[in-house]
């Protein structure tokens, strides 16, 4: 099975391959696009255990000089300080404007990456090959790239948009457990803001915790429809001046959570559930949706075995303060993406701190419903 999906932007389109087994040929479908010889491959030690030497081979079976440089993984590395490393060997290896950097990882790797493509030499090619669930179906498309400040996640960032998105789901055999479950939160979150189709099909599913359980034909509808639902929106709206918002759902409050508890307790997937269940919440607080799609979207987040509760000891005020510095806030007025219907939605900055305030008290009960960390 193979699909190509076209983001069409207006300077520049790419394609978005979805095949098996295509990391052994990125070479072959990366030198059509004339990106010169020079490549930077950016990956974390794990990722490049697994698959680091086949696409090495494939790129310089097809004529690429390739500069490997691997950073640490996990969201708190993050930073500055990691771009730097990319810009160190950038420079070792005399990276030019025609030469590319290719992210082989997930969206931690993929973020940095492309924040380095976008910054050095005022722009250089990138390539997108993500091998997390949470990177396939969000990170990887739209262009945006960046890093984390102490005090708020991705505020420092630009807009880059890759030359190419190679996805091949055989990657996601290796990857483990709780970050397949992050990647399902991203799923769910375009189910509910524009494809009611695919929420009908991930409720249909019989298990949705783990990627063994996950037949090849629903994972490819997963990869193919998600990523649909990303071009669409990023098609219509390259820069988020509008449209585009509502790929936030969840993420509000849930990078108030990631980021107060250090990116330590809880990874971004489970954060952007955990912020999906309060949306909702508040969208049934102000009249939006009916309890019964409250209740299905809350029994999905459960079935991917996702948490539906604050971490325990989060201050709730803290995450009040936070919400101040998100980058949706606008004249001071925090922007909620809130569900009307299962695959629609809308987006308000009508939500006042004492209905937050209600909603977070409802989940600030136990940690019972979190998934136990595999």
């Amino acid at each position: 099975m193979k699909s190509v999906i076209p983001v069409n932007l207006p300077q520049q389109s790419y394609e978005i391959a979805i095949a098996p087994a295509s990391l052994a040929h990125l070479g072959s479908w990366m030198q059509p696009l004339k990106l010169g010889k020079k490549v930077l491959l950016v990956s974390n030690p794990m990722v490049f255990k697994h698959y680091g030497q086949q696409v090495l081979d494939s790129l310089v079976q097809a004529g690429f000089q390739v500069s490997p440089c691997l950073l640490p993984a996990g969201e708190r590395y993050k930073t500055l300080n990691s771009v730097q490393k990319i810009y160190n060997v950038a420079l070792a290896h005399r990276l030019e404007r025609s030469s590319t950097i290719v992210a082989l990882g997930g969206g931690v790797i993929g973020d940095m990456a492309g924040f380095a493509a976008a910054t050095w030499l005022r722009g250089i090619n990138f390539v997108q090959v993500p091998t997390s669930l949470l990177a396939m179906v969000d990170a990887s498309i739209g262009g945006k790239t960046g890093v984390n400040h102490p005090h708020g996640k991705n505020l420092i960032g630009a807009f880059h948009q890759p030359r190419l998105v190679v996805i091949d789901p055989q990657v996601l055999a290796t990857l483990p457990a709780r970050e397949f479950r992050a990647g399902m939160a991203e799923v769910i979150k375009y189910g509910v803001i524009w494809d009611a189709e695919l929420f009908a099909a991930l409720e249909a599913a019989q298990r949705l915790d783990q990627q063994r359980y996950v037949s090849a034909d629903l994972m490819q509808m997963i990869l193919t429809r998600s990523c649909q639902a990303k071009a669409e929106v990023v098609s219509q709206d390259e820069k988020e001046a509008g449209l585009r918002a509502i790929l936030n759902y969840g993420h509000t409050i849930g990078h108030a959570v990631e980021s107060l508890t250090g990116y330590r307790v809880v990874n971004h997937g489970e954060a952007v559930a955990i912020g999906m269940v309060a949306a909702g919440a508040i969208a049934l607080q102000l009249g939006l949706w009916k309890q019964t799609c409250s209740d299905r979207q809350r029994a999905l987040i459960e079935k991917a075995g996702l948490p539906t509760c604050l971490p325990a000891g989060l201050d709730l005020e803290a995450i009040l303060d936070s919400l101040q510095t998100d980058k949706k806030v606008k004249d001071g007025r925090v922007r909620f993406v809130l569900p009307t219907d299962i695959g629609q939605c809308t987006v308000t900055d009508q939500v006042t701190a004492a209905v937050i305030r209600t909603v977070l008290q409802t989940l600030d009960s136990s940690i019972a419903a979190r998934p136990a960390v595999q």
